[in-house]
């Protein structure tokens, strides 16, 4: 079986459109497990009773904004490892650089490309096809 088939994603965006749209280009890549969260709190529900191998996250959410779910992950030894992609509206380098101090995997800037996309998930994965 294929990574693509195998490998679990976690997107977690506010904006129900955000959602939809990355779902579908994972999807177009091959990805077959692909879960969604509306928030931070949520998605850390989520990770502590079905762990994805790896989250894509936006940055500006309420109750738990990207950064603060990204702090949460390292920080429980079980899931300290996911990789984690952060997705805002602008490259933000206070967001990156803060990102960065937490072990942030990469980013992605919204409106994003499928090509945007898979190269950000090829840089921590490894090549999709």
């Amino acid at each position: 079986m294929s990574l693509l088939a195998q490998l679990k994603i976690l997107v977690v965006d506010d904006t129900t459109t955000s959602r939809l749209l990355l779902r579908d280009a994972l999807e177009n890549l091959g990805f077959r497990h692909i879960q969604v969260a509306a928030n931070g709190e949520e998605a850390m529900k989520i990770m502590l009773t079905a762990p994805s191998h790896l989250i894509i996250s936006d940055y500006n959410m309420p109750k738990m904004d990207g950064l603060q779910l990204l702090k949460a992950i390292r920080e429980y030894k079980p899931l300290s490892r996911t990789p984690f992609i952060i997705l805002t509206g602008n490259a933000d380098r206070k967001v990156l650089e803060d990102g960065a101090k937490l072990g942030l995997n990469n980013y992605l800037t919204k409106p994003f490309t499928p090509d945007n996309l898979r190269r950000s998930l090829e840089a921590i994965v490894g090549r999709l096809h």
